[in-house]
């Protein structure tokens, strides 16, 4: 669905991205790791249109959307959320959900006087299709609550809701469990699980929780220094030797070498007390 192709990106003189080129299957759950200042923000923010490459391809099912704004891409069924969610605090969850779909006749002024009763029908649509999302992320006894009164993982089933209101071909998650409870971490992951495999939702994911990489993703692609490194299964990559060097800065075999070659406290007391 996804096709990245020798993606750069730069920041003055920082190279965010590097010639990272990956693929995401179409029904997958593809999740992307890396220690911190890999670029995978910044490969999720040019993919899903917040700024432009400085050079390379994505395609979208085939087609170019290289440098394509962000609603540009929501037209296209591309959506992501964001690792703070991004709610309308003053609204209900309800309305959040429902302000989503675009070309709605009540954002027209004219539409709203001269038809009104046209817009209270697509409302009443909106509004049952919001209370079926509401019901399938088990969120419909906060529907009318504030969604700035949510907590975190309350917010970011609120921001998975959303993606559920139009008709999402593809959807970029990023640290959709930053700060989020392992209860509530597991009805998110549920969800995520349930929206694949019962609506065919395609998701790529940016994680640092292993155990949740590891329990929705297949494949895992590994970024580092702006590049992909490897990519594999959860477990394949875990046992990666240039993945633990790039989340340690050395690799298992050299770390070990190190252990044993360091001088005990015994046979060198002033390094102890160093």
């Amino acid at each position: 669905m996804i096709r990245v192709t020798d993606l750069h990106k730069r920041f003055g003189g920082v190279h965010a991205v590097d010639g990272a080129s990956i693929e995401i299957k179409t029904g997958t759950i593809t999740g992307l790791i890396g220690p911190n200042g890999a670029g995978k923000t910044t490969l999720f923010n040019v993919i899903a249109g917040a700024f432009p490459p400085t050079s390379g391809k994505v395609e979208l099912d085939g087609e170019d959307i290289t440098g394509l704004a962000a609603h540009d891409l929501f037209g296209k069924g591309l959506l992501r959320t964001f690792q703070i969610a991004h709610e309308f605090s003053s609204l209900t969850v309800r309305d959040n959900l429902m302000m989503v779909p675009p070309g709605q006749p009540g954002e027209s002024l004219i539409s709203a006087w001269f038809k009104p009763t046209e817009v209270k029908a697509r409302e009443a649509e909106l509004r049952e299709k919001a209370d079926e999302v509401l019901a399938f992320l088990n969120l419909t006894h906060i529907a009318d609550e504030r969604a700035g009164n949510l907590s975190g993982g309350q917010k970011k089933l609120l921001e998975l809701g959303r993606t559920m209101m139009v008709d999402a071909k593809i959807v970029f998650l990023d640290e959709v469990g930053a700060g989020v409870n392992r209860t509530l971490l597991n009805t998110i992951g549920d969800a995520i699980i349930r929206l694949n495999k019962e609506r065919g939702y395609t998701f790529c994911m940016i994680e640092h929780d292993m155990a949740f990489i590891s329990r929705l993703c297949d494949p895992v692609i590994v970024m580092a220094e702006g590049k992909v490194l490897v990519e594999g299964t959860a477990l394949e990559v875990r046992k990666d030797e240039r993945v633990i060097e790039a989340y340690l800065g050395v690799g298992r075999k050299q770390a070990a070498k190190h252990e044993n070659e360091a001088p005990s406290a015994a046979s060198n007391p002033e390094g102890a007390a160093t």
